[in-house]
Parts: C-alpha cells; sequence; structure tokens
C-alpha cells in the first residue's frame, strides 16, 4: 500500500466528523484514549488502489471522508465492482490476516486506521466495539440483501434512483441534516462504474439519468453533482418508502 500526504496529522477521536456512526460509536473516554494509541491516518487520491485481493492486511479502517469500491477479480479477468465504502464503513476483518477485494479509492480518500493485532485485542477486552462491529456487519448484510433484490427485480430508472438515494442518504446522515428540503451531493462514480454495479449498459445509465433529470426528480450540474428537490420522491422512483424499506 502506498500512502500519500496525510490529510490529518492528528485529529482527536471526539472531534471527528465520522465519530458517532463508526466503530468507534459506542466507546467511552477511556477506550476513545486507547484507541488513539494504536490510529493513525492515511490519505489516497482518487483512483488509487488502497489493497489489492490477496494481499496481508497488518490494519483495519474506517473511512473518514471519500468514497472507495470493492472489486473483485475473475480467473479470466474479467472485474466486478461488488460494493461501496462511504464515510463511517468499516475496513478488513478482524481474524482475518488477507484481503478478500480490491478496495480503490473512487474519490479522494482518507482513512483512520488501526493496528490491527491491538484493535482485535481491543475488541476481546472491549465489549463496546465488538457490539459495534457486529452491528454494522448486520447492517451490511441487509444491505447486501436489498442489493440482491434491486440487482434482480429492479427496473432501470429504479436502479438509478436507488443509488442515488443511498448515497443522498448517508450524505444527509453524516451532515446531520434531516432529510427536509433539498439535499445537494456529488455522485461518486463515473456512469461506466454505475453501469458496471447495476448491471446496465453506460447508455441506459445516461437514458434514465437524463429521464429522471426532464422529470424533476433530480437536477443535474455537470455530470456529478446532483440535486434531490424532494427526497420522498426519488425513494419513490426508487420503489422505496420513506423509512428506507421497499414497497411490496
Amino acid at each position: 500500500m502506498v500512502a500519500h500526504d496525510l490529510v490529518f496529522h492528528h485529529q482527536q477521536c471526539h472531534d471527528c466528523p465520522i465519530r458517532h456512526r463508526a466503530v468507534c460509536a459506542r466507546c467511552e473516554t477511556d477506550e476513545l484514549a486507547r484507541l488513539e494509541k494504536i490510529k493513525y491516518y492515511r490519505s489516497f487520491q482518487a483512483g488509487q488502489t488502497v489493497i489489492w485481493s490477496g494481499d496481508k492486511m497488518d490494519f483495519v479502517a474506517s473511512v473518514v471522508s471519500g468514497i472507495a469500491t470493492l472489486t473483485q477479480t475473475m480467473e479470466d479477468g474479467r472485474r466486478q465492482m461488488v460494493g461501496m465504502l462511504l464515510p463511517s464503513d468499516f475496513v478488513g476483518r478482524p481474524g482475518r490476516s488477507n484481503a478478500a477485494y480490491d478496495v480503490t479509492a473512487t474519490t479522494d480518500l482518507v482513512m483512520c486506521c488501526f493496528r490491527k493485532k491491538p484493535f482485535e485485542d481491543m475488541m476481546l477486552e472491549t465489549p463496546h466495539i465488538g457490539q459495534r462491529l457486529l452491528e454494522m456487519t448486520l447492517d451490511e448484510l441487509d444491505a447486501a440483501r436489498e442489493w440482491m433484490l434491486l440487482l434482480g427485480r429492479k427496473t432501470a430508472r429504479e436502479k438509478i434512483a436507488s443509488l442515488m438515494a443511498i448515497i443522498a442518504r448517508r450524505d444527509a446522515a453524516l451532515r446531520a441534516t434531516d432529510g427536509q428540503g433539498p439535499l445537494v451531493f456529488d455522485l461518486p462514480l463515473t456512469r461506466e462504474e454505475m453501469a458496471d454495479y447495476l448491471g446496465l449498459t453506460l447508455e441506459t445509465v445516461s437514458r434514465q439519468i437524463s429521464a429522471l433529470k426532464r422529470d424533476g426528480v433530480i437536477h443535474l450540474e455537470g455530470k456529478r453533482h446532483i440535486v434531490v428537490p424532494d427526497m420522498d420522491r426519488l425513494l419513490e422512483e426508487a420503489g422505496d418508502d420513506s423509512d428506507g424499506g421497499f414497497l411490496v
């Protein structure tokens, strides 16, 4: 792994922008102090590989800012994007020595890394960390099941709207907004990457984004800057309800 200039030389945990959503969300003051001793920051430029599948991982980490993709390569060289890492998401698996996927920075990326062995020791001694990681793992499992539904049953328009809704929700949560009024965010993926992730053609992705713009569901500035005037309407287009569940 090759890191570029560190964005944060050091930042106290209580000032961290993902403090209340990350794996350390339930930690008490003394537990945060222990994490401070084993953490360090790494930054990556957009397009840079964070870790290759199969490489030995001597750290686990939380995404502080930016977005990364998880990609798996088949034996014949074909690549498939299988997930995204957004701010507060956890990277790496305690107890597993090697990376399961390629992790690539889609945007400029900052990660709060923890030395793996001390972190594993803390998990055994600090129930708050283990409980929070279990919660995040179960949330990830739920998201994977919902994604199976999206890929298997949703229309192309619903797929595009669903991806935008996922990113908009997370952005709103990190900014501590209540979702009322317009939501503004930048799409972290190119249209080619969206097509790969959603199982669509590039032409279909472009056509559906244009249709959502024409119908007033989104406002588009440039290719990636999105304004969502009414989140409930975007959720309807995605086949979701206002609480985030899928409509049946």
